[in-house]
């Protein structure tokens, strides 16, 4: 028996059990637990210390096996299936009454997605059943992208940590709500509001164009993915202003930015430079805001990124962690 198929037979007897699991996909790290299991499934909210009224997305083998969670399957969830599962896109639809109210908070709706992680899917079927797995990290946090993560954060809870390497996608899934009628996006992530649009053959709407009566997310709060280390948001042009004031001040702070304004950074200050690409700069975001944390700075500045359709996730998740200065 290899090591990865020794720590997999180890993973499924702790969900068994009714214990914690670390397990890789391809957006973050998800502390994952039976969804069939009431009291494993509060041992989650326990972990991170998340409100119980917070639903939590059920990761699922195939799609296949939709129907054994939601009363009703549109055909523009059998679409958006069909084009984007395997993959980071989660669709909210109305539950059966099977359904936990501890993972779905309560609502007549839950979240279901079949993660593309080749570790993730392996977990799931020799489980033969699905898992609720928010991000694996204290609510409000930084979401984890590597294992290691994972074990520095939440180890005393989790039995097994699988390590699936770094996450390829490095923020969490899209989320379309198909609950109500037109589909609703709920959070953006890497599959972005236009290719969504394109496969449902209809307008996706804003979640918060249509707010009456939308259910609650996971990852849509105001404050969210948050370091401990304050962060403001600066504008391009605002960064060197921001800069200049904090070392008048005295001040030690980390940088997170796509442009240099030297040809080195500044004395006193932590740098670290940005991907100008989209998708590179959402898989490195998490570790990047982690190790700027960890730098001990009294403040971090992040440039804000373009307004456009790309940077969207990008720019949402940023939004939740900082506070808007320029």
């Amino acid at each position: 028996m290899t090591e990865l198929a020794r720590q997999l037979e180890n993973a499924v007897e702790a969900l068994r059990r009714g214990e914690l699991v670390g397990m890789p996909t391809e957006t973050v790290y998800g502390l994952a637990a039976d969804a069939r299991n009431p009291e494993a499934v509060r041992k989650i909210f326990a972990a991170k210390g998340r409100p119980s009224d917070h639903p939590l997305i059920v990761h699922i083998a195939s799609a296949n096996l939709v129907e054994d969670w939601a009363s009703d399957v549109p055909p523009v969830a059998k679409r958006l299936a069909k084009a984007f599962w395997p993959g980071p896109l989660t669709l909210i639809l109305k539950r059966l009454p099977s359904v936990l109210d501890e993972v779905t908070g309560g609502q007549d709706t839950v979240g279901l997605r079949v993660p593309s992680h080749p570790i993730a899917l392996a977990l799931l079927k020799a489980f033969g059943g699905g898992v609720a797995a928010p991000s694996a990290n204290r609510f409000g946090r930084i979401s984890p992208t590597r294992a290691a993560h994972v074990s520095e954060e939440l180890g005393e809870h989790v039995a097994v940590v699988l390590d699936g390497g770094e996450c390829e996608v490095g923020i969490e899934s899209t989320i379309i709500d198909v609950s109500r009628g037109a589909p609703v996006l709920l959070r953006p992530g890497r599959i972005t509001k236009e290719e969504v649009a394109r496969v449902a053959g209809e307008v996706v709407l804003e979640s918060n164009e249509m707010t009456a009566g939308a259910p609650r997310a996971s990852g849509t709060l105001a404050s969210h993915y948050a370091p401990v280390t304050p962060v403001s948001l600066v504008s391009a042009i605002e960064l060197f202003k921001a800069v200049t004031q904090a070392r008048s001040s005295g001040e030690n702070f980390a940088v997170l930015a796509r442009t240099l304004i030297d040809d080195a950074p500044p004395p006193g200050s932590v740098w670290r430079m940005a991907p100008s690409d989209p998708a590179a700069y959402a898989h490195r975001l998490y570790a990047s805001l982690r190790w700027l944390d960890q730098c001990g700075t009294a403040k971090i500045f992040i440039e804000v990124p373009p307004p456009h359709a790309e940077w969207r996730a990008v720019n949402d998740r940023l939004s939740r962690a900082a506070v808007f200065t320029g």
